[in-house]
């Protein structure tokens, strides 16, 4: 097992921080149940950012934080009993996500558009398969799901978010380059000055 470096440990503290905020930027306000968040952003600034092991271990931290009862999940909700609340599957497919933007993407420098595309198109599908599909066994299951839920109305409850997942991860890929020599610049002049 690899031994994480200070820098790495900042790093992924950061953007574990950043999920938080993220989760909670407009905390009341849902469709079906589902928060409006910018998760998704922030998974895949991690993995692109990070790479795909320190994006994987930042959105893994985030998630354990929330389970040891920190308010850090959308609506400011922690704790085990978010084990069983319907939207956990989303929590779980941040993992997943920033671990393919940072295989695809991470670390590279020449990553050509459609590797990008399909970044985006890759980070969108695992978020939704993942996230809708736990959203509905949860709702069946165990949860109270509503008068006449069946699987089609959850995923039309998704698409009320497509929209903006799609600019959201069309940002988030834009920025990754810019941010990832930023942070590589800061470090480096860390290092010289040490």
């Amino acid at each position: 097992m690899k031994l994480l470096k200070t820098k790495e440990m900042i790093l992924c503290g950061l953007f574990a921080a950043l999920m938080a905020v993220g989760a909670n930027v407009s905390p009341f306000f849902t469709i079906g149940g589902v928060p409006i968040t910018l998760q998704l952003m922030f998974a895949i600034l991690a993995g692109g950012i990070l790479g795909s092991r320190l994006g994987a271990i930042a959105m893994s931290v985030y998630m354990f934080i929330g389970l040891a009862g920190a308010p850090v999940f959308a609506q400011f909700k922690g704790g085990p009993a978010q084990l069983l609340s319907p939207t956990f599957g989303f929590i779980v497919s941040f993992i997943i996500v920033a671990y393919i933007c940072g295989k695809l993407i991470g670390d590279k420098v020449d990553v050509s558009k459609g590797t990008y595309v399909l970044t985006g198109v890759l980070s969108i599908f695992f978020n939704y398969i993942i996230g809708t599909n736990f959203m509905f066994v949860a709702l069946k299951v165990w949860a109270e799901a509503p008068e006449g839920f069946n699987y089609a109305m959850a995923w039309v409850w998704m698409a009320a978010y497509l929209p903006l997942d799609i600019v959201v991860t069309i940002v988030s890929l834009s920025i990754v380059p810019r941010l990832s020599k930023a942070i590589n610049r800061v470090y480096s002049t860390q290092e010289v000055v040490n």
